[in-house]
């Protein structure tokens, strides 16, 4: 069912057949994808035991999102969330860089937001590189706020900035959010993929 070290083949519009995305949890199964991707878009921001801790852990939702372009499907993006008391602490958000600016992010995203609000959880936050324009401008684009800045955060001496988002209980977030739904699902849906 997941890649297991099979070559990536790259997205190729073609009218037959159409590729479809895939979201779901993920299991442990899919643990040499995951650390994979963490290399790739992270250079290994956690090992294998810290990715598996999550998987196990009831306070923590692990999303995948695979297409069928090839089989086994394989993993293009992932995300985890960490629930703590009435937070979403947003620990990840990773997609392949081939696969980027696709809105495939934005569709993980805002099913962590969705499963938050299911949690019942009040707000959000996550820590995100100050150079990391492309992720700053998703998580704008989803409510969320600059609140703080951790100096020299990174390995890499980048600072990070501490972003919130609150309200995700209200009426009018759910309404934004099912506006983005709308508004990702056209994008991919331009691009190619079914969901």
């Amino acid at each position: 069912m997941y890649n297991l070290g099979l070559p990536i083949p790259k997205f190729v519009r073609s009218t037959h057949p159409v590729p479809s995305l895939h979201l779901k949890p993920l299991t442990v199964a899919a643990l040499p994808d995951i650390v994979e991707l963490d290399r790739l878009c992270f250079g290994q921001l956690w090992t294998e035991d810290g990715y598996r801790r999550e998987l196990d852990s009831p306070n923590s939702d692990v999303l995948g999102v695979f297409s069928s372009e090839a089989e086994p499907f394989f993993l293009l993006g992932f995300g985890c969330l960490w629930a703590i008391l009435d937070e979403a602490h947003l620990t990840v958000l990773a997609v392949r860089p081939e696969y980027r600016r696709q809105g495939l992010g934005g569709l993980l995203l805002q099913t962590l937001l969705r499963s938050s609000r299911d949690r019942g959880l009040e707000r959000a936050t996550l820590e995100v590189s100050a150079t990391n324009r492309a992720a700053r401008s998703l998580y704008e684009q989803f409510g969320f706020r600059e609140a703080g800045r951790r100096r020299a955060y990174y390995p890499n001496g980048d600072d990070a900035l501490i972003l919130w988002l609150s309200g995700i209980q209200k009426n009018d977030f759910l309404q934004n959010l099912d506006d983005r739904d709308r508004q990702i699902r056209a994008r991919l849906s331009t691009l190619g993929w079914q969901i």
